[in-house]
């Protein structure tokens, strides 16, 4: 006789009519698990865990418990803390709260700035200023130090020129130059942040405070309560990108001998033996640091309304500034992307085309394009730049992916508490600096247990694309979130009684409408993996160099030239990708998916 296909049920043998009863107690839940365990949440399952919660969570537990992980004999201790309040790390912790603190209020007040100019007055250039966000989000910012350290350290640019700067010099390669790169990345975060606040607050509310009278002064003291929810944002995500970042602890600061807590987790895990208590330990403090002001920003507007969008909100007219004010507006946007953009790039690029860069005042500096002949013919160099690119083609394929997944399950109509901890879980893992979860990796894989079980990705490729796919699967998964969710399942029902499968109903339905901003997501997580630096840095095998550790290793090793060609050269491809995709997009996509996607992506 054939099984029921609903286990735990009973039949009560009533004619014509079968009544099926879940069995009390456990059976009536377990029936519930068993049913909601389809494929998808079998794969938000396995990529959660295996990619993020067991081996970031291996890692930080070994900091006070080592004797589960072999790593020593007590179950509880407390000598990796004592250790990590001490000396250069507790001093590295401490300048990192400070330099975050200090970058995040910045930021915060140029972005400001910024996103008003752009969105309400009529300074020049509005979409060159967008597009030089866009650019400077995506330059790494361990880049973005190499370039202003090739324009004045001694021997540099500047001082090949005949321009020593050696006051800039002592400036910039301190605290003050630390603040300064880090600001200029954090300012994209905060002005996207801003600038969605500025464009949805209506014309009415500054109306409202002029017509009680409210001079200037008072109508900006009136209405910056209502963007409260943005303040906080973007002063909670610059604090947080900054306190996580490891481009510049690794380039500039370590070079200015000021230590930051992201060095000092990796200098943990550098040396011999390696002291993965003290690192854990430190990354307590990174993603404690991290999460604060998030809880702090949540807990500040918890219980509070700012809903202002309503069918009467009014668009804001742009302010017409007079002549002087416009090109004064215009003159301080230009100054500050020239120093966000333009005096990195010109230092990189002016490097990478003098002879003997680097090697003393006594070389010829005649300008010579042998740094990029070498650069492009060389196998040594070649080879880095290929295998990045295919990580990371296969990066953002396999995360776009694997985000569509956990987006469609948290955005589900009606979703259950298990898709309320995925979404949980993802927001935690915004929160978790890149070097902690590589340290994660390089931990948890090279444990006993791990080839024990099969698991031998220690020192692999595959399992720095894990790495990488692991970095990029909590922000995909919440920026794919708002646009699935104005999915209509009756897109796919409609497609499904003219006789498809789910599979190209998807493809019918749902893929047309998501192309745009699927292929934006494609092409951000593209971008960010070909330079990314802490997880290449130390999960990447003997023999296989990812280009970001090409371009460490040969700075590192005083081969400025060569590596800032190879820079160039990475930048001037990575970008080339972007247009060529979003060229291909526009010549071949269906006109369909252009139009309907454009609707949904601009969403």
């Amino acid at each position: 006789m054939a099984q029921s296909t609903y286990p735990l049920t009973l039949d009560t043998g009533q004619t014509g009519e079968t009544h099926r009863k879940s069995a009390p107690g456990f059976g009536r839940g377990a029936v519930r698990l068993l049913r909601r365990f389809n494929l998808s949440t079998v794969v938000v399952i396995g990529a959660l865990l295996f990619l993020i919660i067991l081996p970031v969570g291996a890692f930080l537990i070994q900091g006070v418990s080592p004797r589960p992980f072999s790593q020593g004999t007590s179950w509880f201790t407390l000598g990796s803390l004592s250790q990590a309040l001490s000396g250069a790390t507790l001093r590295g912790f401490t300048d990192s709260i400070g330099v975050s603190a200090a970058t995040s209020i910045i930021a915060f007040v140029l972005a400001t700035g910024l996103a008003w100019l752009v969105s309400r007055t009529n300074v020049f250039g509005r979409r060159i200023w967008t597009l030089g966000i866009w650019a400077l989000l995506l330059m790494p910012t361990y880049l973005m130090a190499n370039g202003w350290q090739y324009l004045l350290e001694p021997a540099g640019v500047m001082q090949r020129l005949g321009l020593p700067l050696s006051f800039l010099y002592h400036l910039v390669f301190g605290p003050a130059g630390v603040v300064l790169v880090l600001t200029m990345a954090g300012l994209p975060f905060a002005y996207l942040t801003m600038l969605a606040a500025f464009n949805g607050l209506g014309q009415e509310f500054e109306d409202a405070a002029k017509v009680h009278g409210a001079n200037r002064y008072q109508t900006v003291k009136a209405v910056l309560p209502i963007l409260a929810p943005a303040v906080y944002s973007s002063l909670a995500i610059v604090f947080a990108e900054s306190m996580s970042d490891f481009g510049v602890s690794f380039t500039l600061a370590h070079q200015s001998h000021f230590p930051m807590a992201t060095f000092g987790l990796f200098a943990a895990i550098d040396t011999n033996p390696s002291n993965f208590g003290v690192a854990a330990i430190l990354g307590w403090f990174l993603v404690l640091a991290a999460a604060i002001p998030i809880a702090i920003q949540a807990r500040a507007l918890r219980g509070r309304s700012y809903a202002v969008l309503s069918g009467r909100t009014r668009t804001p007219k742009r302010k017409e500034l007079a002549p002087r004010a416009r090109w004064g507006a215009t003159a301080c946007v230009s100054v500050l992307f020239i120093v966000a953009l333009g005096i990195p790039i010109f230092g990189a690029v002016a490097a990478s085309l003098l002879n003997n860069f680097g090697v003393g005042m006594s070389a010829s500096h005649a300008f010579t394009l042998a740094n990029y002949r070498q650069a492009l013919t060389s196998s040594n160099f070649l080879s880095p730049i290929l295998l990045s690119n295919r990580l990371s083609a296969l990066t953002a394929t396999f995360g776009v992916v694997l985000a569509l997944f956990m987006a469609k399950m948290i955005s589900s109509k009606g979703s259950s508490r298990f898709a309320k901890l995925v979404d949980l879980a993802l927001l935690g893992s915004m929160a978790l600096p890149g070097i902690v979860l590589a340290a994660g990796y390089i931990f948890a894989f090279n444990l006993p247990i791990a080839s024990k079980l099969g698991v031998d990705f220690y020192e692999t490729l595959p399992l720095l694309l894990m790495g990488y796919i692991a970095t990029v699967l909590p922000s995909q998964s919440r920026l794919l979130m708002g646009p699935i969710s104005q999915v209509k399942e009756s897109l796919l029902e409609a497609c499904r009684v003219h006789g498809h499968g789910i599979v190209k109903s998807w493809i019918k339905t749902v893929l047309p409408v998501l192309s745009r901003v699927l292929m934006w997501g494609w092409l951000y997580t593209f971008a960010k993996t070909l330079v990314e630096l802490p997880v290449s840095q130390i999960l990447y095998p003997p023999g296989n160099e990812p280009v970001s550790v090409a371009i460490e290793n040969l700075t590192g090793n005083y081969h400025y030239a060569i590596g800032t060609a190879l820079t160039v050269v990475t930048l001037i491809e990575m970008f080339g990708v972007i247009g060529i995709v979003l060229l291909a997009f526009r010549i071949f996509a269906p006109k369909g998916w252009q139009r309907i996607g454009g609707v949904t992506g601009a969403a």
